[in-house]
């Protein structure tokens, strides 16, 4: 008989594209990933937002089975990361940071090797893209620039139609049209195709414009995984003046980070847990709330490492 633990994770497999579970990495005695778990439900869009060095990349490597993780495990599209059969890699789309692999062919050579291996390979819409980003398919990818070899690499992948896109900064070496551009097909390909998509990113507004759940990742550390929509309507910024501050005595409910001003006041952000756990009586003696950006959510929760509000 299947216990209730079971019966959640066979239905969490069924209804995700992606899992990831308690991944942990270290590179010599450096902790890279530190127990990450979430989970892509199918057709969403997943951005996921982290400074330079929060381990984006390694990350990345592991959920596509390129990099074993020191513990826990990912899988895709049902199946093991690090066993993925042929029929489950040829529904997957995979774009590195830096994609330098076959450089040494032309543009329309490597387009057309690796189409071969896709079934649903789409060589109208290879075509299109070429022609719509100004591409010479008979340049050699080893001279073109980072851009250019960047877009090349997005017309690989997407025409391949994959039911899985995962995407390693996918845009930071697009110029503002063409990132634009390329954001658009992701909200199409998802809206109309039910891809699902995650793709990682340090630019707060791409996530804004496409992505239907977002998850903050710092030092290695999951810090926030929710929907878009939820994380910009339960969250907020509560100022307090420093009479009301000097009142704390500990951390409040829902509370994520904590910030002392120069004129002795707090600012604080916090979840809501509830509107009645926020602490009205400080806010009627001075205080006030309001409402924050993704791009002011993700500095505040991210500018205090190691605080003690993201210990599990």
């Amino acid at each position: 008989m299947m216990n209730a633990a079971s019966a959640s994770e066979t239905t969490e497999s069924h209804e995700s594209a992606l899992i990831c579970r308690n991944i942990r990495k270290h590179f010599g005695g450096r902790k890279v990933l530190d127990d990450v778990s979430f989970s892509i439900p199918k057709g969403a869009v997943l951005g996921l937002i982290g400074r330079n060095g929060a381990g984006k990349t390694t990350l990345m490597r592991i959920l596509v089975g390129l990099l074993m993780p020191d513990s826990g495990s990912a899988m895709l599209l049902d199946e093991p990361a690090l066993h993925l059969t042929d029929a489950a890699k040829s529904r997957l789309g995979y774009v590195p940071q830096l994609p330098e692999s076959l450089k040494w062919m032309t543009v329309e050579r490597m387009l057309q090797f690796v189409g071969s291996f896709y079934p649903k390979w789409d060589s109208e819409f290879m075509w299109n893209s070429l022609m719509r980003w100004d591409i010479a398919p008979s340049q050699r990818l080893a001279k073109l620039s980072p851009g250019e070899r960047q877009r090349v690499a997005l017309i690989r992948v997407l025409a391949s139609c994959p039911e899985l896109l995962v995407l390693d900064e996918p845009a930071s070496a697009l110029d503002p049209v063409a990132r634009r551009d390329f954001l658009r097909e992701i909200a199409v390909r998802a809206g109309e195709a039910g891809t699902t998509v995650l793709f990682s990113t340090h630019i707060v507004s791409d996530l804004e414009r496409v992505a239907s759940h977002v998850c903050f990742l710092h030092e290695g550390r999951l810090l926030l995984d929710a929907p878009m929509d939820d994380l910009k309507e339960t969250h907020a910024r509560l100022s307090l003046s420093r009479e009301a501050a000097a009142t704390l005595s500990k951390r409040l409910p829902g509370e994520l980070a904590r910030r002392r001003r120069p004129d002795g006041g707090v600012s604080l952000v916090l979840t809501r847990q509830g509107l009645d756990a926020w602490p009205g009586e400080a806010v009627a003696s001075g205080g006030s709330l309001e409402a924050m950006s993704l791009e002011d959510l993700f500095i505040e929760v991210t500018d205090h490492p190691g605080a003690p509000w993201f210990q599990k």
